[in-house]
Protein backbone atom coordinates (compact mmCIF):
# COMPACT_ATOMS: atom_id res chain seq x y z
CA UNK A 1 0.00 0.00 0.00
CA UNK A 2 1.25 3.47 -0.85
CA UNK A 3 1.09 5.67 2.23
CA UNK A 4 -0.11 9.23 1.84
CA UNK A 5 0.37 12.50 3.66
CA UNK A 6 -2.32 12.70 6.34
CA UNK A 7 -2.91 8.97 6.70
CA UNK A 8 -3.74 8.08 10.30
CA UNK A 9 -1.90 5.26 12.03
CA UNK A 10 -3.90 3.43 14.70
CA UNK A 11 -2.02 1.14 17.08
CA UNK A 12 -3.76 -2.00 18.31
CA UNK A 13 -4.49 -2.20 22.03
CA UNK A 14 -2.91 -4.64 24.44
CA UNK A 15 -5.18 -6.59 26.75
CA UNK A 16 -3.73 -5.41 30.07
CA UNK A 17 -2.41 -2.33 31.87
CA UNK A 18 -3.21 1.18 30.64
CA UNK A 19 -3.79 -0.08 27.09
CA UNK A 20 -6.34 -2.66 28.23
CA UNK A 21 -8.04 -0.15 30.54
CA UNK A 22 -8.39 2.39 27.70
CA UNK A 23 -9.84 -0.26 25.44
CA UNK A 24 -12.19 -1.67 28.09
CA UNK A 25 -14.12 1.59 28.40
CA UNK A 26 -13.79 2.93 24.83
CA UNK A 27 -14.10 0.02 22.42
CA UNK A 28 -16.86 0.83 19.91
CA UNK A 29 -16.64 -2.10 17.48
CA UNK A 30 -16.01 -5.74 18.37
CA UNK A 31 -13.16 -6.25 15.89
CA UNK A 32 -11.48 -2.87 16.42
CA UNK A 33 -9.47 -1.96 19.49
CA UNK A 34 -6.83 0.74 19.49
CA UNK A 35 -4.88 2.57 22.18
CA UNK A 36 -2.76 5.02 20.18
CA UNK A 37 -2.93 7.19 17.05
CA UNK A 38 -0.61 9.35 14.96
CA UNK A 39 -0.73 11.18 11.63
CA UNK A 40 1.72 10.71 8.75
CA UNK A 41 3.63 13.68 7.41
CA UNK A 42 5.46 13.02 4.15
CA UNK A 43 8.46 15.30 3.67
CA UNK A 44 10.46 14.67 0.51
CA UNK A 45 11.12 10.92 0.47
CA UNK A 46 10.80 10.59 4.25
CA UNK A 47 7.76 9.68 6.32
CA UNK A 48 7.27 11.01 9.83
CA UNK A 49 4.58 10.34 12.43
CA UNK A 50 3.25 13.30 14.38
CA UNK A 51 1.84 12.10 17.69
CA UNK A 52 1.68 12.54 21.45
CA UNK A 53 3.16 9.67 23.45
CA UNK A 54 4.02 9.07 27.11
CA UNK A 55 7.69 8.78 26.12
CA UNK A 56 8.63 12.04 24.39
CA UNK A 57 5.36 14.00 24.54
CA UNK A 58 4.15 15.68 21.35
CA UNK A 59 6.70 14.72 18.74
CA UNK A 60 7.67 14.21 15.11
CA UNK A 61 9.17 10.75 14.84
CA UNK A 62 10.64 8.97 11.83
CA UNK A 63 8.04 6.45 10.75
CA UNK A 64 10.50 3.54 10.82
CA UNK A 65 11.24 4.33 14.49
CA UNK A 66 7.52 4.65 15.29
CA UNK A 67 6.83 1.25 13.69
CA UNK A 68 9.81 -0.31 15.50
CA UNK A 69 8.50 0.97 18.87
CA UNK A 70 5.08 -0.60 18.23
CA UNK A 71 6.58 -3.90 17.05
CA UNK A 72 8.77 -4.07 20.18
CA UNK A 73 5.59 -3.72 22.25
CA UNK A 74 3.89 -6.49 20.25
CA UNK A 75 1.36 -4.07 18.77
CA UNK A 76 0.23 -3.75 15.17
CA UNK A 77 -0.40 -0.58 13.14
CA UNK A 78 -3.49 -0.11 10.98
CA UNK A 79 -3.77 2.65 8.37
CA UNK A 80 -6.93 4.74 8.06
CA UNK A 81 -7.43 7.43 5.43
CA UNK A 82 -9.74 10.41 5.30
CA UNK A 83 -12.45 9.96 2.68
CA UNK A 84 -11.76 11.98 -0.47
CA UNK A 85 -14.17 14.81 0.38
CA UNK A 86 -12.23 15.53 3.61
CA UNK A 87 -8.66 15.20 2.31
CA UNK A 88 -8.43 18.96 1.63
CA UNK A 89 -8.21 19.43 5.44
CA UNK A 90 -4.89 17.56 5.69
CA UNK A 91 -2.39 20.39 5.00
CA UNK A 92 -3.92 22.60 7.72
CA UNK A 93 -4.08 19.65 10.14
CA UNK A 94 -0.41 18.82 9.61
CA UNK A 95 0.51 22.48 10.05
CA UNK A 96 -1.48 22.59 13.31
CA UNK A 97 0.06 19.30 14.51
CA UNK A 98 3.55 20.69 13.87
CA UNK A 99 2.65 23.79 15.90
CA UNK A 100 1.81 21.56 18.90
CA UNK A 101 5.13 19.67 18.92
CA UNK A 102 7.22 19.88 22.06
CA UNK A 103 4.30 19.95 24.50
CA UNK A 104 4.38 17.30 27.23
CA UNK A 105 2.15 14.25 27.31
CA UNK A 106 -1.15 14.65 29.17
CA UNK A 107 -1.06 11.86 31.75
CA UNK A 108 -4.38 12.96 33.30
CA UNK A 109 -6.43 12.53 30.08
CA UNK A 110 -8.33 15.70 31.02
CA UNK A 111 -8.22 18.31 28.25
CA UNK A 112 -5.93 21.28 28.83
CA UNK A 113 -3.94 23.67 26.65
CA UNK A 114 -0.49 22.75 27.98
CA UNK A 115 -0.27 19.02 27.27
CA UNK A 116 -1.84 16.47 24.93
CA UNK A 117 -2.69 12.79 24.84
CA UNK A 118 -2.64 10.98 21.50
CA UNK A 119 -6.24 11.25 20.31
CA UNK A 120 -6.51 14.77 21.77
CA UNK A 121 -3.47 15.74 19.66
CA UNK A 122 -5.12 14.39 16.47
CA UNK A 123 -8.57 15.83 17.24
CA UNK A 124 -7.00 19.27 17.80
CA UNK A 125 -5.00 19.02 14.56
CA UNK A 126 -8.28 18.64 12.63
CA UNK A 127 -10.49 20.73 14.97
CA UNK A 128 -10.77 23.79 12.69
CA UNK A 129 -12.40 21.60 10.03
CA UNK A 130 -14.57 19.59 12.49
CA UNK A 131 -13.27 16.22 11.30
CA UNK A 132 -13.59 14.64 14.76
CA UNK A 133 -15.70 15.67 17.70
CA UNK A 134 -15.24 15.66 21.42
CA UNK A 135 -17.68 13.43 23.26
CA UNK A 136 -18.45 12.85 26.93
CA UNK A 137 -15.74 10.51 28.23
CA UNK A 138 -16.67 7.36 30.04
CA UNK A 139 -14.60 5.29 32.41
CA UNK A 140 -17.43 2.86 33.14
CA UNK A 141 -16.93 -0.83 32.55
CA UNK A 142 -19.71 -1.86 30.14
CA UNK A 143 -20.08 -5.25 31.85
CA UNK A 144 -20.47 -3.98 35.42
CA UNK A 145 -21.92 -0.50 34.86
CA UNK A 146 -19.49 0.91 37.44
CA UNK A 147 -16.27 2.89 37.04
CA UNK A 148 -13.53 0.53 35.91
CA UNK A 149 -11.28 -0.38 38.86
CA UNK A 150 -8.11 0.56 36.96
CA UNK A 151 -9.41 4.09 36.35
CA UNK A 152 -10.73 4.46 39.90
CA UNK A 153 -7.24 3.70 41.27
CA UNK A 154 -5.52 5.71 38.49
CA UNK A 155 -7.33 8.95 39.37
CA UNK A 156 -7.30 8.29 43.11
CA UNK A 157 -3.46 8.21 43.01
CA UNK A 158 -3.51 11.63 41.31
CA UNK A 159 -6.01 13.06 43.84
CA UNK A 160 -8.42 13.74 40.96
CA UNK A 161 -12.00 12.71 40.50
CA UNK A 162 -12.67 10.40 37.57
CA UNK A 163 -13.60 12.77 34.69
CA UNK A 164 -16.73 10.80 33.80
CA UNK A 165 -18.79 12.78 31.29
CA UNK A 166 -16.11 15.42 30.66
CA UNK A 167 -15.35 16.20 26.99
CA UNK A 168 -12.61 14.13 25.42
CA UNK A 169 -11.76 11.63 22.74
CA UNK A 170 -10.03 8.28 22.32
CA UNK A 171 -8.50 6.25 19.49
CA UNK A 172 -11.49 3.89 19.22
CA UNK A 173 -13.89 6.82 18.92
CA UNK A 174 -11.76 8.44 16.21
CA UNK A 175 -11.51 5.14 14.30
CA UNK A 176 -15.33 4.91 14.29
CA UNK A 177 -15.65 8.23 12.39
CA UNK A 178 -17.61 7.97 9.15
CA UNK A 179 -15.11 10.46 7.68
CA UNK A 180 -12.42 7.76 7.68
CA UNK A 181 -11.97 4.54 5.80
CA UNK A 182 -9.91 1.65 7.10
CA UNK A 183 -7.17 0.75 4.63
CA UNK A 184 -4.97 -2.10 5.88
CA UNK A 185 -2.54 -3.27 8.52
CA UNK A 186 1.08 -2.31 7.92
CA UNK A 187 3.33 -5.34 7.58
Amino acid sequence: MKLQNGDLLFVTAKETGLSGAINNVTQKQKNVSYDHIGIIEKSGNSFFVLHAAPKGGSQRQLMKDFLKDQAEDGQKVVVYRLRSEYRKTIPAAIEKANSMLGKPYNFNYILDENSYYCSDFIERAFRKDHIFKLEPMTFTDPETGTVNAFWEAFYQKKNLKVPEGEPGCNPNGLAASDKLEKMEELK
